[in-house]
């Protein structure tokens, strides 16, 4: 985990170079249950005293901590200055900011990315009670930029990291493959599943009620919703997961689906197929749109079109989100001009983003059809971290 704490603490100074932003102030306290979701990038643990994190666009790193957390800060080799305080850490801020005297300073506010939203309003109006009397506060503006190209641009430990987790997913799908028939339930999948990562070691992306998300026919909840006790494994209808691990501290995000064929079928039906190829082809379709600069709601905008295109309905959800150490982990969306996501379908796309690609319809009769990918985006294009899904197989009888 130093590693990459290292490796986004000298990332940020160039993308506050960058954005023209002076300095970023991360100001926080309180332990896990409080914690700002840009710790665990730039620090590597929680904090529980107030605690200031400061770095500028020149480089310099330096790191405001109670007594006691300070030997842990500096274990890490990020911060090239550590300041420890016992009874307040007003004098040594203040005396920090006016040294670098910065005309502005990003703070962990937010109205579009809520993992760039960690700066609690409590802690907000105490920091400008700490500041008072100096023209500090006059400089506070949103770190949502600096906090989205942060999380978004993956450096090479947090690829491999991805690589490794989307590994152990695609095991867990192998394993689950094999176990799914006709006639087992939506929850007795989901409990398999989790014995499979539980022997692992790992946990599930997302809340474990609902990871994986399990589909079987019509009536199976699909999206945010938990699989059922009494819904099963239907011949004639998709099979279909939604799932996700973390491992390392990074997640994966990956849909797949089967067809259950009825007795003496050897191929899905055609209505069965005709859908999987037109979801296959929009997600084709934003993959050859999502390169670096490009706006996300115009990769959206390809996917949409085409799956619209072959007579299905309009997807009520965005095209894909960003992926790292959550399985929607801020940042830029690729998704629709809709008030709903606010001004991130507008981020450009950086390399070393890593997005899903993720779409599907429901069959009349059948039940849902989804997949989901996982890209990484690179200089000149995508790489796929994920094996595409080709083909839709036909679940072992």
């Amino acid at each position: 985990m130093s590693t990459i704490v290292r490796e986004k603490v000298v990332q940020a100074a160039r993308v506050l170079d960058e954005l023209g932003i002076d300095c970023w102030l991360t100001f926080a306290r309180g332990g896990a249950e409080a914690g700002d979701p840009v710790l665990p990038l730039i620090l590597g643990q929680d904090v529980t005293w107030q605690s200031a994190l400061i770095l500028t666009r020149t480089g310099e790193s330096i790191a405001i901590v109670g007594k006691y957390e300070d030997e842990a800060v500096r274990s890490t080799g990020a911060w090239n200055k550590v300041i420890p305080y016992v009874e307040s850490i007003r004098d040594p801020l203040r005396e920090t900011l006016t040294r670098l005297d910065p005309g502005t300073i990003g703070l962990n506010y937010s109205l579009n990315d809520t993992k760039a939203d960690g700066l609690s309003h409590g802690l907000f109006e105490l920091l400008k009670q700490h500041l008072e009397g100096t023209p500090y506060p006059e400089c506070f503006i949103s770190a949502e930029r600096v906090v989205a190209e942060l999380r978004g641009r993956k450096s090479p430990t947090e690829i491999a990291l991805i690589r490794n987790t989307i590994a152990s997913t695609d095991e867990i799908f192998a394993e689950t493959e094999e176990f799914a028939r006709p006639g087992v339930t939506e929850l007795e999948v989901l409990r398999f599943m989790h014995d499979a990562i539980d022997r692992r070691g790992l946990v599930t992306s997302w809340e474990s009620n609902m990871c994986p998300v399990v589909t079987t026919g019509p009536g199976s909840l699909v999206g945010h919703g938990g699989p059922s006790a009494t819904l099963q494994v239907r011949r004639g209808c998709v099979f279909h997961l939604d799932f996700g691990v973390k491992r390392e501290g990074y997640a994966s995000d990956i849909q797949r689906a089967w067809y259950v064929p009825e007795p003496g079928e050897t191929e899905p039906p055609p209505d069965v197929l005709r859908a999987f190829l037109a979801v296959r082809a929009s997600i084709l379709a934003a993959a050859a749109v999502l390169r670096p600069g490009v706006e996300g709601w115009l990769v959206d905008e390809a996917a949409r079109q085409v799956l619209i295109g072959s007579g299905y309905d309009e997807y009520q959800h965005a095209t894909g989100h960003q992926v790292g150490r959550a399985a929607h982990d801020g940042g830029g969306v690729l998704g629709p001009k809709w008030e709903r996501y606010g001004q991130t379908p507008f981020y450009k796309v950086t390399p070393g983003n890593v997005f899903t690609l993720e779409l599907g319809v429901d069959i009349e009769g059948r039940g849902y059809l989804g997949l989901e990918e996982m890209v990484l985006v690179t200089d000149s294009g995508l790489e796929w971290l994920s094996t595409p899904q080709e083909k839709l197989p036909l679940l072992p009888a």
